[in-house]
Parts: structure tokens; sequence; C-alpha cells
């Protein structure tokens, strides 16, 4: 009985070796049409990331920086905030590179609407 438990513990923990940090959801919300200028966007991923080794970028239609800074962590480092500056109606593009904390890369991009 104690094998077959240190068994499954091992296989468990394994799994656990080989999680990546994936974005769960954001906000804006991906693909979304918002009213008025967001003063941030917030991503939040399956599990816990690393700040100092991760970034977020929002650029306009026209590829001008529209972020403010490094994002900053909350939630027990499940999530990424990053401030804006205020943003004309138009379309925006997020792009994002993570590390979660157990060393994975992942990244990606989504864009959002300004609504006039």
């Amino acid at each position: 009985m104690k094998t077959i438990i240190i068994a499954a513990a091992a296989c468990l923990l394994g799994q656990a070796a080989w999680a990546h940090a994936f974005l769960d959801h954001a906000s804006p919300a991906v693909g979304s049409a918002v009213s008025g200028s967001p003063p941030a966007v917030l991503l939040t991923y399956t599990e816990p990331v690393e700040p100092l080794f991760s970034s977020v970028q929002v650029t306009d239609a026209g590829g001008g920086r529209v972020d403010q800074g490094k994002p900053v962590a909350e939630d027990d480092g499940r999530v990424l905030r990053v401030t804006l500056k205020h943003l004309a109606p138009g379309a925006y593009r997020v792009e994002w590179h993570v590390t979660s904390v157990d060393t994975h890369k992942t990244e990606g991009h989504f864009s959002f609407t300004v609504k006039p």
C-alpha cells in the first residue's frame, strides 16, 4: 500500500512540474468592445507568474505604446495588471510574455476595441 501511495504522489508531482501559465481571462475581455477608456489591462493566468520575467505591451492601431510601465502582480501572482494611458476610440493589441514560477514560458496576444 505504501508503494502505491508513493507512486501516486510521484505522478502528481511530475504533472505539476510540467505545468505552464496560460491566459485564463482578461479585462478588457479578449475581442471585446468597451465603452470608454479602461484604466488598466488585467491578465489572469492559470498559475502564478514571475513579474520580473514577464511583460505586457498594449499598442494602438499605429503600433504606439499606450501602456505605462511594467506589469504588477496581484492575487498571489496569478494576475498581471498594467496601467494604461487614456485611450481614444479605436483598436488596441495586447501582447504578453510570461514566465511561470516554475520557469516555463508562454506568450500570446489579443485585441480589444474602445468604442466612441
